[in-house]
């Protein structure tokens, strides 16, 4: 019988601790609020007057680009990653390839150190990069979960995760906004928010080490049949649709997904182009989100033992329901800090319980990789239709508010697929 190893639990934890840094400070809040101030056009006072930036021709707002392309990173690691997958499970590569996409993740937050204004160019494809690196990496490192845990620790080790990125990313969080308020060496906020960038990639490269030094290699299957990703993929999903419970959990974690992500990945812009949040507040209003997190992935994990991950995942897609709905109306900065203490709560819960659940549904099968992949690829694509909405809203309307808004529909499809999931798991007596 499986029993995890805390060394090894810890190693596993470690590579949240790496790469969070990146979820945090790039994708979350120093990179948003300087990808807008150097997109921005002001006035002779300063005042902006218009996000509009010109990309191979095209006119879009700022923020319209900035979610397109962070769509287009997620959609090559949707088409992409089931390739790798199969190739993992049938040759023990996993931790190859997690080592592969850590690297490109971390050099292109270290490239990112040289965009400016006149090299937008050079900080969409970093960004690209930067993006499918992280994403990429998550595939094998979830992938791991069931190999190194039993289902009966899955939620904890998954929460444990989780925690230790919250905790990483919150003290590189720190010294980069100690740089950027500070502005030591004569440093002015952009060239502070510059270095920020760099520091990610080193840290996230560096603290990795601890992973691929302690975690297992997996079991070379090179013996086995050769399965083409996308047969790989079918045969998953021939399996998941014998397993009703599965099947509509995947539904339900699809449609709550398309809001979730978004959410996390367009707040910081929505933060300083809506409600006009400055860097520092913002920084901090996202410390909050993180601080908060660590608690609530925690409590999430302890409510599932008490009531079931099926109905603790319900609560908290309510949670979120309101969070959007808040958000449409705020106005002030005072606003912006409620909804984003509300975000930290359920954001680490709903994430590491959505792993954890998964993990526990899935069949006993050596191709662990292989039906990550498929959670992953259902995830990847449930960003790209998020993020391609959510621009798409922001493009037609001329506001935000009303992409925001929209993804209520998401997370309220989600719900009923969270109610039947539960209905079926009472009419089979597979309680979790």
């Amino acid at each position: 019988m499986l029993k995890s190893s805390k060394k090894v639990t810890n190693g596993w934890a470690m590579y949240d601790w790496a790469n969070s840094a990146y979820n945090l400070v790039i994708t979350s809040t120093i990179f948003p609020a300087y990808y807008d101030a150097v997109t921005s056009i002001k006035d002779a006072s300063g005042k902006v007057i218009d996000h509009k930036v010109s990309f191979f021709g095209l006119q879009l707002e700022s923020g319209t680009l900035y979610t397109y392309v962070i769509a287009f990173a997620y959609l090559i690691i949707a088409i992409i990653s089931p390739f790798l997958s199969s190739i993992a499970d049938t040759h023990g590569s996993k931790k190859k390839f997690l080592r592969f996409f850590c690297t490109l993740g971390s050099i292109a937050c270290c490239v990112l150190f040289f965009f400016k204004a006149e090299t937008l160019s050079l900080g969409i494809i970093c960004c690209i990069l930067a993006a499918i690196g992280y994403c990429g990496s998550l595939v094998f490192y979830n992938a791991y979960l069931p190999e190194i845990a039993p289902p009966e620790e899955q939620d904890k080790v998954s929460a444990k995760g989780f925690a230790f990125g919250y905790i990483g990313s919150v003290i590189l969080q720190i010294i980069c906004f100690v740089l950027i308020i500070a502005k030591p060496f004569g440093l002015d906020e952009g060239s502070a928010s510059r270095i920020s960038f760099l520091l990610v990639g080193i840290w996230w490269i560096g603290f990795a080490q601890i992973t691929f030094k302690t975690l297992p290699s997996p079991i070379n299957h090179v013996k086995k049949q050769h399965v083409k990703a996308l047969s790989a993929l079918k045969l998953v999903w021939q399996e998941i649709k014998q397993m009703p419970v599965l099947r509509n959990y995947l539904f339900s974690f699809f449609c709550y997904s398309m809001g979730v992500q978004t959410v996390m990945l367009a707040a910081a812009l929505f933060g300083s182009q809506v409600i006009g949040v400055p860097t520092d507040k913002l920084i901090l209003s996202i410390l909050i989100i993180q601080v908060v997190a660590i608690a609530g992935a925690y409590l999430m994990a302890k409510l599932s033992d008490k009531f079931g991950n099926v109905r603790v995942l319900m609560l908290t897609v309510l949670v979120w329901i309101g969070v959007c709905i808040l958000a449409y109306f705020i106005t002030t900065i005072n606003g912006f800090y409620i909804v984003a203490t509300l975000v930290g709560l359920v954001m680490g819960g709903i994430q590491s319980l959505s792993r954890s659940t998964y993990a526990k549904l899935m069949p006993e099968t050596e191709n662990t990789a292989s039906f990550f992949s498929f959670y992953d690829v259902t995830e990847k694509v449930a960003i790209v239709l998020g993020m391609f909405s959510f621009g798409f809203i922001e493009n037609l309307t001329g506001n935000m508010r009303s992409s925001i808004l929209a993804l209520v529909l998401f997370f309220a499809v989600g719900f009923i697929g969270l109610i039947i999931t539960r209905q079926k798991q009472k009419r089979i007596g597979n309680m979790q």
